[in-house]
Protein backbone atom coordinates (compact mmCIF):
# COMPACT_ATOMS: atom_id res chain seq x y z
CA UNK A 1 0.00 0.00 0.00
CA UNK A 2 1.18 3.35 -0.07
CA UNK A 3 3.04 5.30 1.77
CA UNK A 4 0.19 7.85 2.68
CA UNK A 5 -3.05 7.95 1.88
CA UNK A 6 -3.59 11.43 3.00
CA UNK A 7 -5.61 13.19 0.39
CA UNK A 8 -6.66 16.72 0.73
CA UNK A 9 -10.46 16.95 1.29
CA UNK A 10 -12.48 20.29 1.31
CA UNK A 11 -13.95 21.04 4.92
CA UNK A 12 -17.59 20.03 3.82
CA UNK A 13 -16.03 16.50 3.33
CA UNK A 14 -13.74 16.56 6.03
CA UNK A 15 -16.18 17.43 8.76
CA UNK A 16 -18.76 14.66 6.74
CA UNK A 17 -16.01 11.97 7.50
CA UNK A 18 -15.89 13.18 10.45
CA UNK A 19 -19.18 12.29 12.04
CA UNK A 20 -19.59 9.16 9.69
CA UNK A 21 -16.59 7.03 10.25
CA UNK A 22 -17.09 7.48 14.10
CA UNK A 23 -20.62 6.25 13.88
CA UNK A 24 -20.26 3.55 11.52
CA UNK A 25 -16.70 2.42 13.58
CA UNK A 26 -18.85 2.47 16.56
CA UNK A 27 -21.85 0.08 15.21
CA UNK A 28 -19.18 -2.33 13.89
CA UNK A 29 -17.12 -2.15 16.99
CA UNK A 30 -20.33 -2.27 19.24
CA UNK A 31 -22.33 -5.48 17.05
CA UNK A 32 -18.73 -7.14 17.12
CA UNK A 33 -17.83 -6.91 20.53
CA UNK A 34 -21.64 -7.46 21.86
CA UNK A 35 -21.86 -10.26 18.95
CA UNK A 36 -18.26 -12.44 19.64
CA UNK A 37 -18.63 -11.74 23.41
CA UNK A 38 -22.19 -13.21 23.50
CA UNK A 39 -20.48 -16.35 21.99
CA UNK A 40 -17.89 -16.84 23.94
CA UNK A 41 -20.27 -16.75 27.13
CA UNK A 42 -22.31 -19.12 25.92
CA UNK A 43 -19.74 -21.31 24.97
CA UNK A 44 -18.21 -20.82 28.35
CA UNK A 45 -21.21 -20.39 30.47
CA UNK A 46 -20.43 -23.43 33.31
CA UNK A 47 -19.55 -25.78 30.43
CA UNK A 48 -23.00 -26.08 29.43
CA UNK A 49 -21.92 -26.39 25.78
CA UNK A 50 -20.26 -29.84 25.39
CA UNK A 51 -17.04 -28.76 23.38
CA UNK A 52 -16.99 -31.27 20.48
CA UNK A 53 -14.47 -29.84 17.91
CA UNK A 54 -16.93 -27.77 15.97
CA UNK A 55 -17.78 -25.98 19.09
CA UNK A 56 -14.07 -25.26 19.71
CA UNK A 57 -13.47 -24.33 16.15
CA UNK A 58 -16.39 -21.84 16.68
CA UNK A 59 -15.08 -20.72 19.68
CA UNK A 60 -11.66 -20.16 18.35
CA UNK A 61 -13.39 -18.09 15.34
CA UNK A 62 -15.03 -16.11 18.19
CA UNK A 63 -11.93 -15.37 19.88
CA UNK A 64 -9.57 -14.42 16.59
CA UNK A 65 -12.85 -12.33 15.46
CA UNK A 66 -12.95 -10.07 18.97
CA UNK A 67 -9.32 -10.13 19.04
CA UNK A 68 -9.67 -8.27 15.54
CA UNK A 69 -12.51 -5.83 16.58
CA UNK A 70 -10.53 -4.60 19.27
CA UNK A 71 -7.00 -4.12 17.82
CA UNK A 72 -8.12 -2.89 14.83
CA UNK A 73 -11.35 -0.45 14.48
CA UNK A 74 -10.66 1.98 16.79
CA UNK A 75 -7.35 2.85 15.80
CA UNK A 76 -8.39 2.16 12.12
CA UNK A 77 -10.93 5.16 13.03
CA UNK A 78 -8.47 7.27 14.24
CA UNK A 79 -6.56 7.00 11.05
CA UNK A 80 -9.61 8.37 9.28
CA UNK A 81 -10.45 10.89 11.95
CA UNK A 82 -7.14 12.37 13.18
CA UNK A 83 -4.16 14.10 11.12
CA UNK A 84 -1.91 12.31 12.57
CA UNK A 85 -0.82 8.85 14.61
CA UNK A 86 -0.79 9.29 18.54
CA UNK A 87 -0.02 6.24 19.87
CA UNK A 88 3.63 5.64 19.64
CA UNK A 89 5.81 3.36 17.53
CA UNK A 90 5.69 0.43 19.51
CA UNK A 91 1.16 0.94 18.87
CA UNK A 92 1.79 1.53 15.15
CA UNK A 93 3.93 -2.20 14.88
CA UNK A 94 1.72 -3.93 17.29
CA UNK A 95 -1.38 -3.07 15.72
CA UNK A 96 -1.06 -3.72 12.56
CA UNK A 97 0.55 -7.17 13.72
CA UNK A 98 -2.83 -8.01 15.41
CA UNK A 99 -4.46 -6.98 12.60
CA UNK A 100 -3.01 -9.64 10.04
CA UNK A 101 -2.26 -12.21 13.40
CA UNK A 102 -6.14 -12.07 13.54
CA UNK A 103 -7.06 -12.09 9.55
CA UNK A 104 -4.95 -15.08 9.42
CA UNK A 105 -6.44 -17.27 12.46
CA UNK A 106 -9.56 -16.32 11.26
CA UNK A 107 -9.12 -17.56 7.36
CA UNK A 108 -7.45 -20.47 8.84
CA UNK A 109 -10.07 -21.26 11.26
CA UNK A 110 -12.91 -20.98 8.48
CA UNK A 111 -11.44 -23.59 6.37
CA UNK A 112 -10.46 -25.97 9.19
CA UNK A 113 -14.27 -25.52 10.28
CA UNK A 114 -15.27 -26.36 6.64
CA UNK A 115 -12.95 -29.88 6.97
CA UNK A 116 -14.74 -30.68 9.93
CA UNK A 117 -18.14 -30.20 8.91
CA UNK A 118 -17.34 -32.04 5.56
CA UNK A 119 -16.10 -35.36 7.68
CA UNK A 120 -18.78 -34.68 10.06
CA UNK A 121 -21.77 -34.97 7.61
CA UNK A 122 -20.02 -37.08 5.10
CA UNK A 123 -18.03 -39.66 7.36
CA UNK A 124 -19.71 -39.37 10.58
CA UNK A 125 -18.44 -42.68 12.27
CA UNK A 126 -15.41 -43.10 10.05
CA UNK A 127 -13.95 -39.41 11.45
CA UNK A 128 -14.86 -40.48 14.93
CA UNK A 129 -11.13 -41.35 15.81
CA UNK A 130 -10.27 -38.44 14.10
CA UNK A 131 -13.05 -35.21 14.98
CA UNK A 132 -11.68 -35.51 19.03
CA UNK A 133 -10.86 -32.41 21.07
CA UNK A 134 -7.32 -32.88 21.55
CA UNK A 135 -6.92 -33.28 17.75
CA UNK A 136 -9.45 -30.14 17.70
CA UNK A 137 -7.32 -28.20 20.28
CA UNK A 138 -3.63 -29.46 18.09
CA UNK A 139 -5.24 -27.93 14.96
CA UNK A 140 -6.23 -24.99 16.31
CA UNK A 141 -2.44 -24.38 18.20
CA UNK A 142 -1.37 -25.16 14.82
CA UNK A 143 -3.61 -22.45 13.34
CA UNK A 144 -2.40 -19.43 15.92
CA UNK A 145 1.59 -20.74 15.17
CA UNK A 146 0.82 -20.33 11.77
CA UNK A 147 -1.06 -17.15 12.17
CA UNK A 148 2.36 -15.84 13.81
CA UNK A 149 4.72 -17.14 11.29
CA UNK A 150 2.70 -15.53 8.38
CA UNK A 151 1.80 -12.26 10.13
CA UNK A 152 5.30 -11.64 11.88
CA UNK A 153 6.85 -9.39 9.08
CA UNK A 154 4.42 -6.85 10.20
CA UNK A 155 6.10 -6.09 13.33
CA UNK A 156 8.65 -4.75 10.32
CA UNK A 157 6.76 -3.65 7.66
CA UNK A 158 4.53 -0.56 9.17
CA UNK A 159 6.57 2.25 11.79
CA UNK A 160 6.46 5.72 12.19
CA UNK A 161 7.05 8.77 10.46
CA UNK A 162 7.59 12.27 10.11
CA UNK A 163 5.21 13.42 7.49
CA UNK A 164 4.63 17.01 6.86
CA UNK A 165 5.34 17.79 10.34
CA UNK A 166 3.43 14.82 11.46
CA UNK A 167 3.73 11.48 12.56
CA UNK A 168 1.76 9.05 11.10
CA UNK A 169 1.74 5.22 10.81
CA UNK A 170 2.87 4.07 7.23
CA UNK A 171 4.67 1.03 5.58
CA UNK A 172 8.39 1.66 5.12
CA UNK A 173 9.23 -1.43 3.45
CA UNK A 174 10.58 -1.17 -0.41
CA UNK A 175 8.17 -0.94 -2.97
CA UNK A 176 9.25 -4.51 -4.14
CA UNK A 177 9.32 -6.31 -0.86
CA UNK A 178 5.95 -4.50 0.11
CA UNK A 179 4.42 -6.37 -3.15
CA UNK A 180 5.48 -9.88 -2.41
CA UNK A 181 4.22 -9.16 1.29
CA UNK A 182 0.73 -8.20 -0.27
CA UNK A 183 0.76 -10.88 -2.53
CA UNK A 184 2.04 -13.30 -0.21
CA UNK A 185 -1.20 -12.12 2.48
CA UNK A 186 -3.88 -12.08 -0.17
CA UNK A 187 -2.44 -15.73 -1.33
CA UNK A 188 -2.05 -17.15 2.00
CA UNK A 189 -5.02 -15.35 3.98
CA UNK A 190 -7.64 -15.53 1.36
CA UNK A 191 -7.18 -17.84 -2.11
CA UNK A 192 -5.87 -20.70 -0.21
CA UNK A 193 -8.34 -20.79 2.78
CA UNK A 194 -11.41 -19.72 0.33
CA UNK A 195 -9.99 -22.86 -1.82
CA UNK A 196 -10.48 -25.13 0.74
CA UNK A 197 -13.46 -23.77 2.05
CA UNK A 198 -15.35 -24.27 -1.15
CA UNK A 199 -13.81 -27.58 -2.18
CA UNK A 200 -14.94 -29.23 0.97
CA UNK A 201 -18.32 -27.07 1.02
CA UNK A 202 -19.20 -28.30 -2.40
CA UNK A 203 -18.27 -31.84 -1.48
CA UNK A 204 -20.70 -31.47 1.26
CA UNK A 205 -23.36 -29.98 -0.89
CA UNK A 206 -23.04 -32.62 -3.27
CA UNK A 207 -23.89 -34.73 -0.51
CA UNK A 208 -26.66 -33.53 1.35
CA UNK A 209 -28.68 -33.07 -1.96
CA UNK A 210 -27.85 -36.64 -3.11
CA UNK A 211 -27.92 -38.84 0.21
CA UNK A 212 -30.82 -39.89 1.93
CA UNK A 213 -30.65 -40.17 6.31
CA UNK A 214 -32.81 -43.68 6.32
CA UNK A 215 -33.39 -42.91 10.30
CA UNK A 216 -34.93 -40.25 9.13
CA UNK A 217 -38.04 -39.22 6.39
CA UNK A 218 -37.79 -37.55 3.52
CA UNK A 219 -39.27 -34.29 4.51
CA UNK A 220 -37.11 -33.95 7.38
CA UNK A 221 -33.99 -34.86 5.57
CA UNK A 222 -34.78 -32.04 2.94
CA UNK A 223 -35.88 -29.52 5.66
CA UNK A 224 -32.37 -30.59 7.33
CA UNK A 225 -30.26 -30.28 3.96
CA UNK A 226 -32.06 -26.93 2.76
CA UNK A 227 -31.40 -25.29 6.64
CA UNK A 228 -27.17 -26.56 6.43
CA UNK A 229 -26.92 -26.00 3.07
CA UNK A 230 -28.29 -22.08 3.49
CA UNK A 231 -25.82 -21.81 6.31
CA UNK A 232 -22.55 -23.26 4.33
CA UNK A 233 -23.77 -20.50 1.50
CA UNK A 234 -23.86 -17.96 4.10
CA UNK A 235 -20.54 -18.40 5.48
CA UNK A 236 -18.59 -19.05 2.47
CA UNK A 237 -20.12 -16.33 0.15
CA UNK A 238 -19.82 -13.81 3.03
CA UNK A 239 -16.31 -14.17 3.62
CA UNK A 240 -15.82 -14.12 0.09
CA UNK A 241 -17.52 -10.72 -0.19
CA UNK A 242 -16.59 -8.85 3.03
CA UNK A 243 -12.48 -9.47 2.32
CA UNK A 244 -12.63 -9.41 -1.49
CA UNK A 245 -12.61 -5.39 -2.04
CA UNK A 246 -9.71 -5.27 0.51
CA UNK A 247 -7.56 -7.80 -1.83
CA UNK A 248 -9.08 -6.20 -4.82
CA UNK A 249 -7.82 -2.44 -3.50
CA UNK A 250 -4.23 -3.42 -2.62
CA UNK A 251 -3.97 -5.61 -6.22
CA UNK A 252 -4.80 -2.95 -8.52
CA UNK A 253 -2.71 -0.30 -6.95
CA UNK A 254 0.22 -3.10 -7.36
CA UNK A 255 -0.86 -3.97 -10.65
CA UNK A 256 -2.87 -0.99 -11.82
CA UNK A 257 -2.88 2.73 -12.45
CA UNK A 258 -3.96 3.76 -8.44
CA UNK A 259 -4.26 7.62 -8.41
CA UNK A 260 -4.35 9.06 -4.55
CA UNK A 261 -7.86 11.18 -5.03
CA UNK A 262 -11.24 11.66 -3.28
CA UNK A 263 -12.93 8.22 -5.03
CA UNK A 264 -9.88 6.03 -3.95
CA UNK A 265 -10.33 7.51 -0.42
CA UNK A 266 -13.67 6.21 -0.22
CA UNK A 267 -13.20 3.13 -1.95
CA UNK A 268 -10.33 2.25 0.63
CA UNK A 269 -12.72 3.77 3.06
CA UNK A 270 -15.45 0.99 2.28
CA UNK A 271 -13.21 -2.24 1.57
CA UNK A 272 -12.59 -1.93 5.55
CA UNK A 273 -16.22 -1.09 6.47
CA UNK A 274 -16.47 -4.70 4.43
CA UNK A 275 -13.74 -6.33 5.75
CA UNK A 276 -14.19 -5.08 9.67
CA UNK A 277 -18.08 -5.93 9.24
CA UNK A 278 -17.14 -9.78 8.70
CA UNK A 279 -15.88 -9.86 11.92
CA UNK A 280 -19.03 -8.69 13.28
CA UNK A 281 -21.35 -11.25 11.25
CA UNK A 282 -19.69 -14.25 11.78
CA UNK A 283 -20.62 -15.05 15.31
CA UNK A 284 -24.60 -14.65 14.10
CA UNK A 285 -24.81 -15.56 11.03
CA UNK A 286 -26.04 -19.05 11.73
CA UNK A 287 -28.63 -17.61 13.73
CA UNK A 288 -29.90 -14.84 10.66
CA UNK A 289 -30.79 -17.75 8.82
CA UNK A 290 -32.89 -19.58 11.48
CA UNK A 291 -36.42 -18.66 12.15
CA UNK A 292 -35.68 -20.58 15.34
CA UNK A 293 -33.48 -18.53 16.39
CA UNK A 294 -35.34 -15.16 15.24
CA UNK A 295 -38.45 -16.97 17.97
CA UNK A 296 -36.10 -17.68 20.76
CA UNK A 297 -34.15 -13.91 20.55
CA UNK A 298 -37.71 -12.57 21.04
CA UNK A 299 -38.42 -14.67 24.29
CA UNK A 300 -34.81 -13.49 25.56
CA UNK A 301 -36.14 -9.67 24.99
CA UNK A 302 -39.24 -10.48 26.62
CA UNK A 303 -37.51 -12.66 29.84
CA UNK A 304 -35.16 -9.03 30.10
CA UNK A 305 -38.18 -6.89 29.87
CA UNK A 306 -40.02 -9.01 32.15
CA UNK A 307 -36.95 -9.37 34.50
CA UNK A 308 -37.37 -5.86 35.47
CA UNK A 309 -35.02 -3.76 32.93
CA UNK A 310 -37.83 -1.82 32.98
CA UNK A 311 -40.46 -0.74 35.92
CA UNK A 312 -44.23 -1.22 35.67
CA UNK A 313 -44.35 2.81 35.95
CA UNK A 314 -41.48 4.89 34.83
CA UNK A 315 -39.33 3.66 37.63
CA UNK A 316 -36.13 1.44 36.13
CA UNK A 317 -35.07 -1.80 38.31
CA UNK A 318 -32.18 -3.93 38.48
CA UNK A 319 -32.02 -7.73 37.06
CA UNK A 320 -32.10 -9.82 40.22
CA UNK A 321 -29.39 -12.48 40.42
CA UNK A 322 -32.76 -15.00 39.96
CA UNK A 323 -33.96 -13.30 36.75
CA UNK A 324 -30.34 -12.72 35.63
CA UNK A 325 -29.64 -16.62 35.82
CA UNK A 326 -32.39 -17.04 34.00
CA UNK A 327 -32.35 -15.24 30.90
CA UNK A 328 -28.67 -16.38 30.91
CA UNK A 329 -30.03 -20.05 30.89
CA UNK A 330 -32.09 -19.18 28.30
CA UNK A 331 -29.72 -17.46 26.24
CA UNK A 332 -27.40 -20.76 26.38
CA UNK A 333 -30.09 -22.91 25.33
CA UNK A 334 -30.78 -20.60 22.76
CA UNK A 335 -27.45 -20.36 20.79
CA UNK A 336 -27.32 -24.46 22.03
CA UNK A 337 -30.45 -24.83 19.36
CA UNK A 338 -28.56 -22.98 16.18
CA UNK A 339 -25.28 -24.23 16.77
CA UNK A 340 -24.04 -26.58 13.49
CA UNK A 341 -24.41 -30.08 15.57
CA UNK A 342 -27.87 -28.86 16.42
CA UNK A 343 -28.72 -28.18 13.04
CA UNK A 344 -27.68 -31.76 11.71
Amino acid sequence: MPDSWNISLDSLEARAIGIIVPIVYSLIFLVGTVGNSLVLAVLLHNGEVKYNTTNLFILNLAVADLFFIVFCVPFQATIYTLDGWLFGAVACKAVHFFIYLTLYASSFTLAAVSVDRYLAICYPLKSRNLRTTCNAVLAIIMIWSLSLLFAGPYLSYYQTINYQETFICAPVWEDQHRKILDILTFVFSYILPISVVSLAYARTIKFLWTAVDPLEGISESRKAKRRVTKMIIAVTVLFCLCWLPHHLLILYFWFGYFDFNQATFALRLASHCCSYANSCLNPIVYALISKHFRKKFKQVFTCVLTAGFFGGNTKVAWLNDKNMSCCIDLLVRTWEDILPEKWL
